[in-house]
């Protein structure tokens, strides 16, 4: 991982990110600031378990990823530390933990497997993806964005590659810290997390 995009990572702020010009799996990411603050709450139960729902859902299809991805999972990544230190004391953060180990687990897989694929590099850095030329329109509109999914090049192939790979570097970048929480409840999973990120930083 470069020092710039390692700097990127560890430092974004949400408001950084405009998520309502970002695609997601049924739509854009508009409504994922008010996700993640549920989740980083650690309070409802029921809210949890909503938006929970809504981010699996809308950033991962089929085993593809999407322009919200590889920003999310920065979020996700920090939620989880946050969580699973959390977890012997609060039941709604043993929960996040629990799902999102799960669902970290899906994401690098779709990493892998895309990887093993013919695709071309990925943008110099994770900032490069919230170039002008890469978002989508101010205002939605569902038609617009219809017709441009009709288009023969929906996304560069560099762009689109970067959804899985930042989406790798995002949890890589808090590798160290998902380390420290191989307890006995969430071992197998942050073993196969790690396991996952260890493969990739072998090739």
């Amino acid at each position: 991982m470069t020092e710039n995009n390692k700097i990127y990572i560890s430092g974004l702020d949400i408001k950084d990110v405009p998520w309502h010009r970002l695609t997601t799996a049924y739509g854009r990411g508009t409504d994922f600031p008010t996700y993640i603050e549920t989740l980083q709450k650690m309070k409802s139960m029921g809210k949890t378990k909503n938006a929970l729902h809504e981010i699996t859902i809308n950033l991962e299809h089929q085993s593809t990823l999407w322009h919200t991805t590889p920003f999310a999972m920065i979020f996700l990544s920090r939620i989880l530390i946050q969580a699973l230190s959390e977890a012997e004391k609060n039941p709604v953060a043993q929960y996040i933990a629990a799902e999102l180990l799960d669902f970290f687990i899906c994401i690098l897989q779709c990493f892998h497997d895309g990887d093993k694929m013919d695709h071309a590099d990925p943008l110099p850095l994770f900032s490069d993806m919230l170039k002008e030329e890469y978002l989508w329109s101010e205002e939605y509109d569902e038609e617009e964005d219809e017709m441009r999914y009709e288009e023969e090049e929906v996304f560069p192939d560099d762009l689109f590659y970067s959804f899985y790979y930042y989406s790798w570097q995002a949890v890589l970048a808090y590798k160290e810290q998902l380390e420290q929480y191989k307890t006995v409840v969430f071992a197998p999973q942050i073993t196969q997390i790690l396991s996952a990120l260890k493969r990739r930083d072998e090739k």
